[in-house]
């Protein structure tokens, strides 16, 4: 499992341990959620293998079927090592690419885990928020009227549980959905919101709702953004 960078014009080796350097050389066969990002992460991390002699299949919302996956895993059953690779951070999480792991699993197959960035993590680190005890909720529903009782059901749960529930949005939905926390959520509640982790113009606050109120919006339109409410 390989991780990647989160941010557009990373170094690859700023925001990943020099120990994975070691594993990805040594593979040839590569799982993927996109072969182009894949290739490119791949490319500025300067692999030994030319980039042409390496093998890709991807494994993504458009993979159907549980034969699909299976065919994949069949090099590995063969003997040969395959990396998972997400299009941005960590794979597994928040990614197609657990189907494999767990198909793994069930073959009695290793799977090992390689250290680098998760945004869910990291907004978690910077927060401020319960990391004793949270939750990673995904996506919220997009129509207004579910979102907003969405958002009601998550203030429950962190008022009760005292649990942090971390979310997330597609980018060009975060104004959306920020002004609908603003808007439906108690004053006393705690916000915070992650920007671009790991760029050079990362963005990581958190305010209860009433502060949020008084304040700019962050910018944070089109940008990569997690989500944590919280007590």
């Amino acid at each position: 499992m390989i991780p990647c960078p989160i941010a557009d014009g990373e170094s690859v080796w700023d925001v990943l341990p020099e120990g994975n350097r070691r594993i990805m050389n040594s593979l040839d066969y590569f799982i993927v959620e996109n072969t182009r990002s894949a290739r490119r992460f791949l490319s500025k991390a300067g692999v030994e293998r030319p980039i042409a002699e390496l093998e890709f299949v991807e494994l993504n919302e458009h993979t159907t079927s549980a034969a699909d996956v299976e065919r994949m895993l069949r090099p590995v059953l063969a003997g040969r090592s395959a990396g998972v690779i997400s299009e941005a951070g960590v794979p597994g999480v928040a990614d197609p690419g657990a189907d494999i792991v767990a198909l793994a699993h069930r073959k009695g197959v290793r799977v090992v885990p390689l250290v680098g960035p998760s945004s869910i993590l990291m907004a978690l680190m910077a927060s401020g928020q319960n990391g004793q005890a949270f939750a990673f909720c995904g996506y919220l529903p997009v129509k207004d009227m579910e979102r907003a009782q969405r958002i009601k059901t998550l203030e429950r749960r962190a008022k009760q549980e005292r649990e942090a529930q971390i979310f997330i949005e597609a980018p060009y939905r975060n104004v959306k959905l920020f002004d609908a926390l603003v808007r439906s959520l108690s004053g006393t509640m705690r916000l915070t919101v992650a920007v671009n982790i790991t760029a050079g113009d990362e963005f990581i606050a958190t305010h209860t709702i009433e502060e949020w109120q008084r304040m700019p919006r962050p910018d944070f339109e089109k940008r990569p953004t997690i989500f944590i409410l919280g007590i």
